[in-house]
């Protein structure tokens, strides 16, 4: 049985050799994977699937991966790694000062670039954790969920969710106890 809640990676790529390797590369390390080839399909996978990173070329033939950015941060703190032909050092510090959380250059090592996803996915989640849970843990009467293994139990049963279903849930107990606002 496949698990539904692996991280999904959304990669928005417009070489599509590129785009098929990491594609590939990410589902051998049991990521989901959803792509687009343009910035406004980007955005609208973004906003219909909420992935956990997103993996961001800048030039891509609608706008530029940079508009991406911005939109994204308007809004959420989903980790974002700039992957670009762009190798001087003003165009990574404009992504990293927009809101990219890492910047590599192509070529890149496929090596590099898993690594640098499995720490970037780290230091989100470690961050979310700080934001309310203890431990990498939730628990409240019979519920109990582990951010680390993705997994939810009540009356120590395992739950099989969604994705979507595990993130709302995930994203109500680190904010639980407090008053949200929609904006």
């Amino acid at each position: 049985m496949m698990s539904n809640n692996k991280f999904k990676i959304l990669i928005v790529e417009d070489e599509a050799n590129i785009l098929s390797f990491i594609k590939a590369n990410l589902e051998i390390s049991d990521y989901q994977v959803i792509c687009a080839e343009t910035c406004a399909l980007g955005m609208m996978m973004y906003a219909s699937y909420h992935p956990d990173l997103i993996v961001l070329d800048l030039g891509l033939p609608d706008r530029d991966g940079l508009s991406l950015i911005q939109d994204v941060r308007e809004a959420d703190t989903v980790p974002i790694i700039v992957l670009s032909a762009r190798s001087g050092e003003m165009d990574k510090v404009e992504a990293l000062d927009l809101g990219a959380n890492d910047y590599i250059t192509k070529p890149f090592g496929t090596e590099e670039l898993m690594a640098r996803i499995r720490a970037v996915l780290r230091s989100h989640r470690y961050s979310e954790k700080n934001e309310g849970s203890h431990g990498g843990k939730f628990k409240f009467q019979d519920l109990l969920i582990d951010y680390d293994k993705r997994q939810v139990l009540v009356d120590g049963k395992e739950i099989d969710l969604t994705q979507t279903e595990y993130n709302i849930l995930t994203f109500l107990s680190i904010h639980a106890g407090k008053v949200l606002t929609y904006a």
